[in-house]
């Protein structure tokens, strides 16, 4: 980095090149790192509030939007304090603020949700608005110290411009297909905190001015220990979630899977018969009514967690093939790791998103497609659509069946517009769950939950699924013809052009479980 100098000689007249004494690298370094960092802590930021806010559109919109609010407000306050003020004190400050800013973030963050949840939208902006408006503000500094002469106005702030432009794209790709995939978030964010502190002292090394970096450096220290300590730390962080395997204190072979402090998928290592959860005793109900006991069948699951259902298909159906689509190497490693997934199980998982896992299928090639990617605080929607569905009825055979595992709370709207997705594709769908949560106890209110939703082009039997609820000890219902559409009301299908279903989702309170 070239050195900046004092320089007492009086303003040049109009034309007059300038020495203000930052070289042209150095400038471009410094717009180049600054709009990468503002860009990193944008996507890590989603990532930090998913667990809470859950992967949605709002939560998105949100993230980005303060993050442009910040870019907007640093730029116009950068450039009129450079104006007013020798930009060469402000770029010290800027860098080193806005690096315990951020080594900071995941220790107050993950400590706000826990502690004082109603306090974390606003804690969010501030750790993502203040770091982001300071980072923002270096290029029109920079920009102000690289104006040497008014001939090369258009030049200095053009050149200067697309140098934070491409900063800003390595930061994003970076982020997103390097640092995610290799490194906790809170490394990330520690990592970068320290190296803004860095660039500060440089800085401040160079022009001799600010000497506030020893006390900032103490601030990044001390983010880092709280980093360490603060609720919400995790096993493993994947690319999209915060995982930990919680063992049973009541079952000593009983594994819980932790995803973004719900709980996922519980795992019996030495009983797959043994489910845990309701929604997954409901759904082997359905599957055991719908198919002869013990035929092997040809199943493909969307989404994997845990593969208690793979196992237990594998385990009362020999012979059964389950494919399973899972989008998250990180949780597909937990499995064979911690939850005892071994090869040749007759369980083949497959790193891929589930919609186009589906695209790779022949048609009618499967008996059961099982749909369990939805979560308590977002669903990946382009798998709840009539497109998807119509996918899903192309690779089952004609006795065929969907089975999925749906989670709504408040007035159900996802729910109900799921069932009338499923309605519009398939000739049978049926509806299970808590009798208040589907309508067959107006007098009771409805909790929300977990529901399952059943549809093939085959009538099934709903007395035999009760039957079969009843016999698992549920507490379930099941609500088909009249007792659905009046359930249903008029909820509107859900498409690929319209799928509002983060709007339409009530996610869970925070602490719940499935």
């Amino acid at each position: 980095m070239s050195s900046v100098t004092e320089s007492s000689s009086p303003p040049a007249a109009e034309g007059t090149p300038r020495d203000r004494g930052l070289g042209a690298r150095a400038a471009a370094v410094l717009v180049f790192g600054a709009s990468a960092a503002v860009l990193v802590v944008e996507i890590v930021a989603l990532r930090l509030l998913a667990p809470y806010l859950g992967l949605t559109l709002e939560t998105s919109t949100l993230v980005i939007g303060i993050a442009l609010t910040a870019i907007a407000l640093g730029s116009w306050l950068g450039g009129r304090i450079a104006d007013r003020i020798d930009p060469r004190r402000l770029l010290g400050p800027a860098l080193g603020v806005s690096g315990a800013v951020v080594a900071l973030t995941p220790a107050v963050l993950r400590t706000t949700a826990e502690w004082a949840p109603p306090l974390l939208l606003s804690i969010a902006s501030l750790t993502i608005l203040v770091p982001g408006a300071l980072l923002s503000a270096v290029t029109p500094i920079v920009t102000k110290l690289r104006l040497t002469s008014l001939a090369e106005t258009g030049t200095v702030v053009g050149r200067l411009s697309g140098v934070g432009t491409v900063g800003a794209i390595v930061g994003t790709v970076l982020t997103g297909f390097v640092l995610v995939s290799r490194l906790p978030v809170s490394g990330i964010l520690i990592g970068l905190g320290t190296l803004l502190v860095a660039g500060s002292a440089l800085v401040e090394w160079r022009t001799r001015g600010w000497s506030g970096v020893p006390a900032l450096a103490l601030v990044v220290v001390a983010g880092g220990l709280a980093a360490t300590v603060a609720p919400g730390d995790c096993d493993a962080e994947t690319r999209y979630h915060c995982a930990r395997v919680v063992a049973d204190p009541d079952r000593d072979s009983g594994r819980t899977l932790v995803l973004d402090g719900l709980r996922h998928s519980y795992v019996d290592l030495e009983d797959p018969t043994f489910l845990e959860f309701t929604y997954v005793r409901a759904i082997a109900s359905v599957v055991d009514t719908a198919f002869p006991e013990g035929e092997p069948l040809a199943a493909h699951h969307l989404g994997g967690g845990g593969l208690t259902l793979p196992r237990y298909l594998a385990a009362t159906r020999p012979g059964t093939r389950s494919v399973v689509s899972e989008i998250d190497s990180g949780v597909v490693r937990i499995d064979r790791d911690q939850l005892g997934l071994r090869p040749g199980a007759g369980v083949d998982v497959r790193v891929e998103d589930g919609r186009l896992g589906l695209r790779r299928l022949d048609g009618g090639s499967r008996d059961l497609v099982v749909g369990d990617a939805f979560g308590g605080v977002s669903v990946p929607w382009h798998l709840t659509t009539v497109e998807a569905m119509t996918d899903v009825r192309r690779v089952l055979n004609e006795d065929g069946l969907y089975v999925a595992n749906l989670i709504d709370h408040g007035e159900l709207a996802f729910a109900r517009a799921e069932a009338a997705t499923l309605d519009e594709v398939f000739e049978h769908v049926a509806l299970l769950g808590e009798p208040a949560d589907i309508g067959l106890d107006p007098a009771a209110a409805s909790r929300g939950g977990n529901m399952v939703v059943l549809a093939s082009d085959r009538p099934v039997d709903p007395r035999a699924i009760q039957e079969a609820l009843d016999a698992r000890r549920t507490g379930w219902r099941i609500a088909t013809g009249d007792d659905l559409t009046s359930w249903i009301g008029d909820a509107r299908p859900l498409t690929d052009d319209y799928a509002p279903v983060d709007q339409l989702l009530q996610p869970y309170a925070p602490g719940g479980g499935r």
